[in-house]
């Protein structure tokens, strides 16, 4: 499965796109889409450059959600997976209830899953709460 335009487009507008190099709010290099592999301080892109290297990336996250989810997912709820693990990274992907929930088949009780990763640095973020939430809401077809 592929994320979708719909997908693509979640990601976008949380992710935002900086043509330069700053530090997110944990700290980390980032450009583009938030994309944070080898990017250093004075890093500079175009927009085209910014979607391609998202396209790109997007296979790898797929990757992630491919290999670690042994349910059948439709197209928004893998769309609100590949946003969720974009966002957080494989490792927590695999340590988290969110994916035992969904792998036990309980797809009713994923969105809640999602929604309690809110937080960065222990703190509650509004844009992270507004993103869990959309996500959310794509995931249960709302």
């Amino acid at each position: 499965m592929k994320t979708s335009l719909n997908g693509i487009n979640l990601i976008k507008h949380f992710e935002g796109c900086e043509l330069q190099a700053y530090k997110c709010p944990a700290g980390v290099w980032t450009i583009g889409y938030g994309h944070i592999k080898g990017v250093q301080e004075g890093d500079e892109i175009t927009e085209s450059q910014a979607h391609d290297m998202l396209i790109e990336e997007l296979e790898e996250y797929e990757g992630y959600i491919n290999n670690a989810v042994t349910v059948s997912l439709n197209q928004d709820q893998y769309d609100a997976m590949v946003s969720w693990v974009y966002n957080l990274g494989n490792g927590n992907l695999n340590s988290s209830t969110l994916l035992k929930v969904l792998n036990g088949g309980d797809y009713e009780g994923v969105p809640a899953q999602i929604m309690r990763w809110n937080k960065a640095g222990g703190k509650v973020l509004e844009g992270l709460t507004r993103r869990r939430q959309a996500e959310a809401d794509l995931f249960s077809g709302t």
